[in-house]
């Protein structure tokens, strides 16, 4: 079964253009008559586009300024929900998390795993008891937290903008299953 009939769209478009018409040579080029073939294909279209949007690459606005100057302010990404399907996250990697549904989701960095303990010593991060050098962290930092472990299937996340004070930064350990990929760029 042919979809889309070629020779009719190009008689269409050369009929358009005997006539001169500028908007009847836009009309017939982009929306060709709507045959029975052509609805088909639209709805193929918007079906693909659909599952694609909606399972594979979640469109993410990022609204805080937690991530930035990595991930500024207002911008736009979107979420790759097949990057971790086949591997784990490493320390360093930027994920995105479901935080109650997929209306609520975070951009943070992973700067533990599971079995690693995690402090926070006037704003410096030590992973480990080793002081991590974070060069993506331009801010001043004063944070500081006592020593923790991070449960197993877990990891411990934090934004890179740290110059927020600490009350005001969601952060912390979260479980595997609430990881939903990573950002495309």
């Amino acid at each position: 079964m042919k979809i889309f009939d070629r020779k009719a769209h190009q008689e269409e478009i050369r009929q358009a253009l005997q006539d001169g018409s500028t908007g009847k040579i836009f009309l017939a080029f982009f929306f060709p008559k709507a045959t029975r073939k052509f609805l088909l294909r639209l709805f193929l279209v918007i079906l693909i586009s659909y599952l694609f949007f909606r399972f594979l690459a979640l469109p993410v606005f990022i609204k805080g300024a937690s991530m930035s100057p990595t991930y500024p302010e207002r911008s736009f990404n979107f979420c790759w929900r097949l990057y971790y399907l086949f591997h784990e996250p490493e320390v360093g990697d930027i994920v995105i998390v479901s935080y109650g549904s997929r209306k609520g989701m975070l951009l943070k960095r992973v700067i533990a795993k599971g079995g690693d303990t995690v402090e926070f010593r006037k704003g410096k991060l030590f992973r480990n008891g080793r002081k991590v050098k974070e060069d993506y962290v331009i801010h001043p930092c004063s944070w500081d937290l006592p020593p923790r472990k991070v449960a197993e299937n877990s990891y411990y996340l934090a934004g890179d903008n740290r110059s927020m004070d600490i009350k005001e930064h969601v952060f912390g350990a979260i479980h595997k299953r609430y990881l939903l990929g990573a950002p495309l760029w």
